[in-house]
C-alpha cells in the first residue's frame, strides 16, 4: 500500500512545480554566516532549506600523530558529524559508516581547492556538525566548510560550491528535498566543483540516468553551484563589512 502511495505522488506538476512550490531548476533557500565560533580560527554557519550546519577550522598546526605527518603537504583532516538530534530517528551518537565515506570524500574535495604544499608537516583540522538534516547534507557540510577555511584565511585556489541534482517523478530537478529522495525512480547526484575552473571535486551517483539526462543535469548542477558561490561570497564580505563597521563605531566612542 505504501508504494502505491508513493507511485501516485507528482513530483512536479503541469506547471513545473514542484511539492515545495519550487521550479525544477530552483534551490532551496540559502543562508550563511562567517566568523560564528570565536575560539576557531575559521568558521561558518549555515542554513539550506531545513539542513542545519556549524563548520570549524584550526590550523595549519602540528600534525598529530607525527606519523602521519607529510614533508610535501598539509594533511586535511575532514570530520562530518549527525547531531543525534539532527534526524526523525534519534542517530547513534557514534559514527557510523555514511559519516566515515562522507569526512574521507569531503576532505579530498577541499584538498584539492587549498594550496596544501605551502604547509608541509602540519595538519588543518576541519570538523562540520549537522544539526539538522533533510537531504543534501554532505554538499551543505562542503559549503559550510569552504567559507570557514576563507574566513581562516588558509590558501586556497577556490571556494568549493556545488548542490545535488538528479531525478524524481520522471523529471530532473536540482537540490533534492527528502520527499524527492524517496521518490520510487529517485536519482541523487552530489556535484562540487571550483566555481572558476569548474572543475570536479566531488561528484557521486545514486540512481541510473541516460547520457542526455546526465547533460542536462550537469548543466542545471553547474547553474545551481554558481549561486551557492555567490552566497558563499556574500557571507564573507558580510563578516568584514561588519567588522570595519564595529571599528568605526569604536573610533567615534573614543573621541
Amino acid at each position: 500500500m505504501g508504494k502505491k502511495k508513493d507511485e501516485s505522488v507528482t513530483y512536479v506538476d503541469s506547471k513545473g512545480k514542484r511539492l515545495d512550490g519550487r521550479k525544477v531548476d530552483e534551490l532551496r533557500e540559502v543562508k550563511i554566516k562567517a566568523g560564528v565560533i570565536p575560539r576557531a580560527d575559521g568558521s561558518a554557519y549555515l542554513e539550506w532549506g531545513q539542513n542545519k550546519v556549524f563548520a570549524a577550522v584550526y590550523g595549519p598546526r602540528e600534525c598529530l600523530p607525527k606519523h602521519t605527518a607529510s614533508p610535501y603537504k598539509a594533511v586535511v583532516k575532514f570530520e562530518y558529524r549527525m547531531a543525534t538530534f539532527s534526524v526523525p530517528d534519534r542517530k547513534n551518537p557514534k559514527p557510523g559508516r555514511r559519516e566515515v565515506e562522507i569526512s574521507k570524500v569531503c576532505g579530498e574535495a577541499l584538498e584539492k581547492a587549498i594550496f596544501v604544499e605551502r604547509f608541509p608537516n602540519t595538519q588543518i583540522d576541519i570538523t562540520v556538525e549537522i544539526v539538522d538534516s533533510n537531504a543534501g547534507s554532505r554538499i551543505a557540510a562542503l559549503t559550510a566548510a569552504s567559507v570557514a577555511l576563507a574566513d581562516a584565511g588558509i590558501p586556497m585556489r577556490d571556494m568549493v560550491c556545488g548542490t545535488s541534482v538528479g531525478k524524481a517523478g520522471g523529471k530532473l530537478i536540482v537540490d533534492l528535498d527528502k520527499n524527492e529522495e524517496d521518490a520510487p525512480d529517485a536519482v541523487d547526484i552530489p556535484i562540487a566543483m571550483l566555481p572558476n575552473s569548474k572543475e570536479i571535486v566531488l561528484l557521486q551517483l545514486d540512481g541510473v540516468l541516460t547520457r542526455a539526462e546526465w547533460e542536462q543535469a550537469y548543466k542545471m548542477g553547474e547553474a545551481a553551484a554558481m549561486h551557492i558561490y555567490d552566497v558563499q561570497k556574500a557571507a564573507l564580505k558580510a563578516k568584514y563589512a561588519n567588522v570595519e563597521e564595529k571599528g568605526e563605531a569604536k573610533g567615534v566612542d573614543a573621541e
